[in-house]
């Protein structure tokens, strides 16, 4: 349940001083009409009650003025299941009881395919339900940007997470820095690997922006390091367990020089099977992304050497509290935090 509204609240939802609300609290002179009107707007809103009848009075609130209806944001889900979706909603979660003293409620849209108008049937679905501010993961296409500039011109805030969406208006990103994490897996199966050498990379689908920022920022360092292009074998998977096994098992079957693979995408486990169906446990390592219960368990059995892991549950957490506070501003608005870091994970720090 929402908290008693404070005069804190009432402050922070006008932008103002506490101060500045108590002045208009007790009619004291000395605060601009704007302020002033701000003030009152935000006492509606947010139905604070004065502790004294006549300054009630004094607002033109009467003694028991109703609130307004709560201030709505959104989130547009991708189609993922499991680790990525339970995170996601773990943070999305742990936000909307946050928001509720605030007097602001989440309202959240799922998409049931990949195909970019439905994402955008998800928007229009949130903006026609009131959200003022709107986080969404999807794939990166020119009708979603397109979308996404629509919103920008109507004064309504779009954020990203996971997976960023260039060449629109969007407010910011939240997430890690792909291209850089591709580059740290890049550097790790550098180690293993001289140029030359034969590896598989894996992505589920090349219009999925973070799976190819993660493939070009792992190949750029391979580039670095001698590797040539036609030494990594480039695959599709489209997060599928079947079509991971079935492919990576067919490169193992037409290349059974490979002693590398990596993984920008999920179902890892579809990869690490198809590596010991052909005896290859161990002969052949594989660097991955996101620490599932699933990839745990690989790594602990010694069946993938690390994992690039990332704090999914903040890019659930941390776009709605940045949608609120950009639309509370009063002046210049800067993000305090959109990049995560990147954590490099063995068989010995799962659990540190």
């Amino acid at each position: 349940m929402p908290r008693k509204v404070t005069i804190n609240m009432v402050a922070e939802r006008a932008g103002v001083s506490r101060g500045t609300v108590d002045r208009v609290l007790n009619q004291r002179p000395h605060v601009r009409p704007e302020l002033y009107d701000r003030v009152v707007q935000a006492i509606r809103e947010m139905g604070y009650v004065p502790p004294k009848e006549d300054q009630s009075i004094a607002l033109g609130l009467g003694s028991g003025h109703i609130m307004e209806k709560n201030r709505m944001l959104g989130v547009v889900m991708p189609n993922w299941k499991g680790y990525f979706r339970s995170e996601v909603m773990r943070g999305i979660k742990d936000a909307r009881e946050l928001l509720q003293n605030y007097f602001i409620d989440v309202i959240i849209e799922e998409c049931d395919t990949t195909l970019p108008e439905e994402s955008i049937e998800r928007l229009e679905n949130l903006v026609q339900q009131g959200a003022e501010g709107i986080s969404i993961c999807a794939m990166e296409h020119p009708l979603i940007a397109q979308k996404i500039n629509e919103l920008s011109e109507k004064g309504i805030p779009v954020i990203t997470y996971n997976s960023d969406i260039s060449d629109c208006n969007r407010l910011c990103f939240v997430g890690q820095d792909l291209a850089a994490s591709g580059r740290v897996a890049g550097e790790l199966m550098a180690k293993y690997l001289r140029p030359g050498d034969q590896l598989i990379a894996a992505v589920a689908n090349p219009n999925f922006h973070a799976h190819r920022l993660r493939l070009q920022g792992f190949c750029d360092l391979l580039y670095e390091k001698g590797f040539q292009k036609s030494s990594i074998h480039m695959i599709e998977t489209y997060n599928d367990y079947m079509l991971t096994f079935q492919n990576v098992k067919d490169v193992l079957r037409q290349v059974p020089e490979i002693k590398g693979v990596y993984m920008a995408n999920h179902s890892v486990s579809g990869c690490a099977e198809a590596i010991h169906s052909m005896g290859l446990t161990g002969k052949i390592h594989v660097i991955s992304h996101d620490l599932t219960e699933s990839t745990k368990r690989l790594l602990k059995s010694g069946r993938i050497d690390f994992a690039i892991a990332q704090d999914i549950y903040q890019q659930g957490y941390l776009p709605l509290l940045e949608l609120r506070k950009y639309l509370n501003k009063t002046g210049p608005w800067k993000i305090e935090a959109s990049r995560q870091k990147i954590d490099i994970i063995c068989a010995e720090n799962i659990y540190l």
